[in-house]
Protein backbone atom coordinates (compact mmCIF):
# COMPACT_ATOMS: atom_id res chain seq x y z
CA UNK A 1 0.00 0.00 0.00
CA UNK A 2 2.65 2.49 0.98
CA UNK A 3 4.63 1.63 -2.68
CA UNK A 4 1.01 3.06 -4.29
CA UNK A 5 0.51 6.34 -2.49
CA UNK A 6 4.15 6.91 -3.11
CA UNK A 7 3.71 5.74 -6.72
CA UNK A 8 0.28 8.10 -6.85
CA UNK A 9 1.98 11.20 -5.43
CA UNK A 10 5.18 10.48 -7.75
CA UNK A 11 2.95 10.61 -10.82
CA UNK A 12 1.09 13.79 -9.31
CA UNK A 13 4.34 15.53 -9.20
CA UNK A 14 5.23 14.71 -12.73
CA UNK A 15 1.64 15.81 -13.96
CA UNK A 16 1.93 19.24 -12.74
CA UNK A 17 5.56 19.95 -13.78
CA UNK A 18 5.30 19.09 -17.13
CA UNK A 19 5.03 22.06 -19.63
CA UNK A 20 1.33 22.73 -20.69
CA UNK A 21 1.50 21.85 -24.39
CA UNK A 22 0.18 24.74 -26.85
CA UNK A 23 -2.62 24.73 -28.96
CA UNK A 24 -0.70 25.40 -32.26
CA UNK A 25 -2.22 27.10 -35.10
CA UNK A 26 -1.32 28.61 -38.78
CA UNK A 27 -2.28 32.16 -39.29
CA UNK A 28 -2.18 34.34 -42.10
CA UNK A 29 -3.45 37.88 -42.91
CA UNK A 30 -7.41 37.93 -42.76
CA UNK A 31 -7.66 39.20 -46.34
CA UNK A 32 -5.40 36.34 -47.84
CA UNK A 33 -7.18 34.54 -50.11
CA UNK A 34 -6.07 31.09 -48.68
CA UNK A 35 -9.06 29.20 -46.13
CA UNK A 36 -7.29 26.27 -45.46
CA UNK A 37 -3.69 24.15 -45.24
CA UNK A 38 -2.89 21.03 -45.18
CA UNK A 39 0.08 19.65 -42.62
CA UNK A 40 2.43 19.40 -45.92
CA UNK A 41 1.63 22.86 -47.59
CA UNK A 42 2.12 24.69 -44.20
CA UNK A 43 5.10 22.60 -43.96
CA UNK A 44 7.05 23.68 -47.31
CA UNK A 45 6.70 27.10 -46.06
CA UNK A 46 8.52 26.55 -42.96
CA UNK A 47 11.00 24.37 -44.81
CA UNK A 48 12.16 26.51 -47.54
CA UNK A 49 10.08 24.45 -50.09
CA UNK A 50 7.63 27.19 -51.33
CA UNK A 51 8.51 30.96 -51.51
CA UNK A 52 4.72 31.57 -52.64
CA UNK A 53 3.97 33.18 -48.45
CA UNK A 54 6.46 34.47 -46.58
CA UNK A 55 7.32 32.42 -42.88
CA UNK A 56 7.76 34.41 -39.67
CA UNK A 57 9.23 32.36 -37.13
CA UNK A 58 8.72 32.08 -32.96
CA UNK A 59 11.94 32.73 -31.21
CA UNK A 60 14.12 29.50 -31.26
CA UNK A 61 13.72 29.95 -27.26
CA UNK A 62 10.05 29.56 -27.45
CA UNK A 63 8.43 26.15 -26.65
CA UNK A 64 6.03 26.55 -29.45
CA UNK A 65 8.70 26.49 -32.07
CA UNK A 66 9.52 23.30 -30.75
CA UNK A 67 5.95 22.05 -30.65
CA UNK A 68 5.27 23.38 -34.31
CA UNK A 69 8.55 21.92 -36.27
CA UNK A 70 7.45 18.54 -34.48
CA UNK A 71 3.76 18.41 -35.20
CA UNK A 72 3.68 20.15 -38.65
CA UNK A 73 7.50 19.52 -40.00
CA UNK A 74 8.11 16.26 -38.27
CA UNK A 75 11.55 17.80 -37.09
CA UNK A 76 13.30 18.25 -33.86
CA UNK A 77 14.53 21.83 -33.79
CA UNK A 78 18.58 20.51 -34.21
CA UNK A 79 16.93 19.26 -37.43
CA UNK A 80 14.63 22.10 -38.41
CA UNK A 81 18.47 24.64 -37.77
CA UNK A 82 20.17 21.93 -40.48
CA UNK A 83 18.47 22.52 -43.19
CA UNK A 84 18.16 25.91 -43.28
CA UNK A 85 21.42 26.13 -42.78
CA UNK A 86 22.11 24.16 -45.74
CA UNK A 87 19.40 26.14 -47.52
CA UNK A 88 20.53 29.55 -46.73
CA UNK A 89 24.17 28.17 -47.52
CA UNK A 90 23.82 26.86 -50.82
CA UNK A 91 21.25 30.59 -51.67
CA UNK A 92 18.32 27.98 -52.42
CA UNK A 93 16.09 30.26 -49.69
CA UNK A 94 16.59 32.91 -47.17
CA UNK A 95 15.43 31.88 -43.52
CA UNK A 96 12.57 32.91 -41.78
CA UNK A 97 12.06 35.91 -40.47
CA UNK A 98 12.43 35.59 -36.10
CA UNK A 99 9.90 37.64 -33.82
CA UNK A 100 9.70 37.59 -30.30
CA UNK A 101 6.73 36.05 -29.81
CA UNK A 102 2.95 35.44 -30.46
CA UNK A 103 2.40 38.96 -30.78
CA UNK A 104 4.90 40.18 -32.64
CA UNK A 105 3.90 36.89 -35.11
CA UNK A 106 0.09 37.92 -35.36
CA UNK A 107 1.15 41.56 -35.95
CA UNK A 108 3.79 40.78 -38.37
CA UNK A 109 1.08 38.55 -40.31
CA UNK A 110 -1.36 41.42 -40.27
CA UNK A 111 0.88 43.42 -41.66
CA UNK A 112 1.91 41.51 -44.60
CA UNK A 113 -1.07 39.77 -46.98
CA UNK A 114 1.98 36.73 -48.15
CA UNK A 115 2.93 36.36 -44.65
CA UNK A 116 2.66 32.76 -42.47
CA UNK A 117 3.12 32.48 -39.17
CA UNK A 118 2.04 29.79 -35.81
CA UNK A 119 0.94 31.05 -33.00
CA UNK A 120 -1.06 29.81 -29.74
CA UNK A 121 -4.72 29.47 -30.54
CA UNK A 122 -5.57 32.05 -27.29
CA UNK A 123 -3.93 34.66 -29.75
CA UNK A 124 -6.01 34.53 -32.38
CA UNK A 125 -7.95 37.70 -33.16
CA UNK A 126 -9.28 39.25 -36.43
CA UNK A 127 -6.14 40.15 -37.64
CA UNK A 128 -5.48 36.90 -38.84
CA UNK A 129 -7.03 33.90 -40.68
CA UNK A 130 -6.49 30.06 -38.58
CA UNK A 131 -5.49 27.71 -42.02
CA UNK A 132 -3.91 25.31 -39.82
CA UNK A 133 -4.44 23.08 -36.69
CA UNK A 134 -1.62 21.88 -35.46
CA UNK A 135 -2.49 18.22 -33.65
Amino acid sequence: MHNISLSFIFAAILGIVQPARADVVVVVNANAPETSMTKEEVAQYFLGKSGALVPIDQPESAPIRAEFYRKVADKDLSQAKALWSKLVFTGKATMPREVAGSADVKKAVAANPRAIGYIDRSAVDASVKVVYTAP
